[in-house]
């Protein structure tokens, strides 16, 4: 008898979901191929779907809460050659997404942004889930643009962090030759001085020889000349030198960036708050592990899926105002994730890791925040120089 009133009243709570026509979220992935690079190296290829797998496993995700309560994810990827921005300018033009994933380096996201018409801002909301540039967060910052991979900043904030709480304080550096690694360098400096420590060295790698063959003499006699040392700090961003810096320099010393421990929005080795589950199911979706960009790029259809069900679907800019006040979104690493309300970027831990295993999760214990300790990664409310969330 109690099964027919329940299957009753079942019918009662859905057929209100149901009487109405199923709602579609629309998100726009726009991609722009990189340029290969020449490396000393060809054992890491870049996966050609980096990124895109992690956006399919939210819209996944989505859909499974979207199932029961009436509404579905849609995601449309669009991906051009290197170079090929006036294309991708075009496809936002005749996209009706409200929300747009871009996976493009700093300055196409500038030149995307900028050619996009005011009134047509308001009806956008942007994520950056590809570049670690400090200056989309700051002085060239977008009202519209959220960041869900982590700055430069933060990830050598969080080095910084761990360098004090292990009391290494002797630190050099070999900074490469492309551009992301003077980025990368800068940040590094940057991050020393704000926690009062400094490098004693400086250096550019000046090595293009078959390192292969000679990394054992050519490495030793390059870092003979830093003395004595506690940490060599390694900028370089594609992992083309440094994976033959290891185990060859002339002191035996840990090496931080590049091949050595790294500083991480996500990795396969994070294991913990549930992280193996969402690490499992990206496997079953793309054969692979799980990068810094998928990570990113989950959690920001994971974000657009909480604006939608906290504001009831309520206006763009509703939902802006709530991502930047008040979300609080779960990303399986340890604690609630939420977005700076002066420059969009999305606070989370950095994981500081090689390739075995979880080292350390910043920030690190007894680095306190008089508003949330994550604000100590990265650039805090005065130190930025973003006007345009003013």
């Amino acid at each position: 008898m109690k099964w027919p009133i329940f299957l009753f009243l079942l019918t009662c709570f859905l057929n209100p979901v149901f009487a109405k026509e199923q709602k579609v979220v629309d998100v726009l992935y726009l991609k722009i191929q990189q340029p290969e690079r020449p490396t000393l190296s060809n054992l890491d290829p870049i996966p050609e779907d980096l990124g895109l797998k992690g956006a399919e496993l939210g819209v996944a995700d989505n859909n499974t809460t979207g199932g029961f309560l009436g509404y579905r994810f849609q995601l449309d990827v669009q991906e051009f050659e290197a170079g090929d921005l006036q294309s991708a300018k075009s496809a936002i033009k005749k996209s009706d997404a409200n929300y747009v994933l871009l996976d493009m380096n700093a300055k196409q996201q500038l030149a995307m942004l900028s050619s996009v018409k005011a009134s047509d801002k308001k009806q956008r909301l942007f994520f950056n889930m590809r570049s670690y540039d400090v200056t989309l967060r700051n002085e060239a910052c977008h009202a519209n643009l959220l960041h869900t991979l982590p700055s430069y900043a933060m990830r050598t904030d969080a080095f910084m962090q761990f360098l004090i709480k292990k009391k290494w304080n002797k630190l050099q550096l070999l900074e490469g030759n492309s551009e992301e690694d003077a980025l990368f360098a800068q940040s590094l400096r940057r991050s020393a001085k704000k926690y009062q420590l400094k490098f004693k060295q400086d250096s550019k790698w000046i090595l293009d020889g078959d390192l292969r063959r000679h990394a054992a003499a050519e490495v030793s006699l390059l870092t003979q000349k830093f003395g004595d040392y506690d940490v060599l700090f390694v900028a370089d961003e594609w992992n083309d030198f440094a994976r033959y810096i290891r185990y060859n320099t002339w002191n035996p010393r840990p090496i931080f960036g590049g091949d050595g421990l790294q500083s991480l929005g996500w990795s396969r080795v994070f294991e913990r708050w549930g992280a193996a589950q969402l690490q499992s199911r990206f496997n079953s979706l793309s054969n692979r592990s799980m990068q810094n960009e998928d990570y990113a790029a989950w959690i920001a259809l994971r974000a657009i899926d909480d604006a939608n069900l906290k504001t009831k679907f309520a206006t763009l800019a509703e939902q802006r105002a709530y991502l930047i006040n008040d979300a609080e979104l779960a990303g399986f690493k340890g604690r609630p994730l939420s977005f700076r309300s002066w420059n969009g970027q999305l606070r989370q831990p950095i994981g500081l890791a090689h390739q075995s295993a979880l080292v350390a999760m910043a920030p690190i214990e007894g680095f306190l925040h008089s508003r949330n300790e994550l604000d100590g990664l990265g650039y805090d409310k005065g130190e930025s120089g973003c006007k345009a969330f003013e």
